[in-house]
């Protein structure tokens, strides 16, 4: 009898492009672990709205993220991928798990504080509730992993919580999810700003690389790259500038950071640089083209997107049943 598979889930907001940082930090890792797991993968437009958008660039852009995930190596027959908003449990589920956080827990996530900060004239109910549908959005599916950066640990640790809150209060409901940091890439970092992390909020545009990004403005932005006076390539933590282009080459190129140090070894960054952009125009091109070619079919996407929402519907559905049963909702 074959062993069953355990279940991994991820969702990305698709408020906007996907970077370099998404695909080498998690994107590319994901298309590997669609064999070894039973994968959902979800584009979490629900969260989207607790920013302000405009709705037809919400729409273009979860588009263009199904496209680009597709593009990367996702494959609908292996993964479940489909849209939050198109699988109503999401909502169900997170106004039942509302009555079991606490106000105060709430209250101490980081995010909350420092999207508050950023979004001052727009602190919403929804931004405070966040973590609750994010945790409605994992508990739903029973997944045994969810892959997170070190910066959502702490919505990882709440969904916890509130799952074996629920399961002491019911019996045993929800699966409890860990965090899955392993065999994900490394950070990438800030072009322009090397100790922070690549994000595509940057409000320097030098700063980041689209997965979409013309090769002309890929070379043009890994010259333009902060680095320092020194001239050699060599991975030093007072180098963090040279150190993420030599992570990026390395992991563009599938070499080791030694061999990228060997290879460089004598050679200035005038040389260097060309060469990481170069090594990234080649890995991107083919997303680029393909996405594309997908975003030429939109009634193929729509049809991934629709069988994906049936199969994330029938997980979800069996999880709802059994929560409204617990809590003592009559039967429809």
């Amino acid at each position: 009898m074959e062993e069953q598979k355990k279940r991994m889930l991820s969702m990305v907001q698709p408020s906007g492009h996907l970077t370099l940082g998404n695909y080498l930090g998690a994107i590319r890792n994901w298309t590997t672990l669609q064999d070894e797991y039973d994968c959902v993968f979800a584009l979490a437009d629900l969260h989207a709205i607790t920013v302000r958008q405009k709705p037809a660039d919400l729409r273009r852009n979860t588009y263009e993220v199904l496209a680009q995930y597709m593009a990367a190596g996702l494959d609908p027959e292996k993964s479940v991928l489909f849209i939050q908003s198109h699988v109503a449990a999401h909502a169900q589920l997170a106004w039942v798990l509302n009555c079991y956080t606490m106000f105060g827990e709430l209250s101490r996530m980081t995010q909350f504080k420092d999207k508050s900060r950023s979004h001052a004239d727009n602190i919403n109910a929804g931004l405070f509730d966040y973590p609750v549908l994010m945790a409605a959005d994992i508990l739903l599916y029973q997944p045994n992993y969810v892959p997170v950066g070190i910066d959502q640990l702490q919505h990882i640790e709440i969904c916890r919580d509130i799952a074996q809150r629920f399961n002491s209060a019911y019996s045993e409901t929800f699966t409890i999810p860990e965090p899955y940091l392993g065999k994900m890439g490394g950070k990438v970092m800030s072009l322009s700003e090397p100790t922070k992390k690549m994000s595509k909020s940057d409000p320097n545009p030098n700063g980041f690389i689209l997965l979409m990004d013309k090769p002309e403005d890929i070379m043009r932005k890994f010259k333009r790259a902060v680095t320092d006076s020194d001239m050699r390539v060599v991975c030093r933590e007072d180098k963090p500038g040279v150190s993420n282009l030599i992570t990026i080459y390395a992991q563009a190129t599938g070499k080791t950071i030694e061999e990228v140090e060997a290879e460089f070894e004598g050679k200035g960054y005038g040389e260097f640089k060309p060469a990481v952009g170069e090594a990234v125009v080649e890995m991107l091109r083919p997303i680029r083209e393909e996405t594309e070619r997908l975003l030429g079919d939109k009634a193929y996407l729509e049809k991934v997107y629709r069988d994906g929402a049936q199969k994330a519907e029938r997980i979800a559905q069996r999880t709802l049943d059994k929560v409204y049963r617990k809590v003592g909702f009559v039967k429809r």
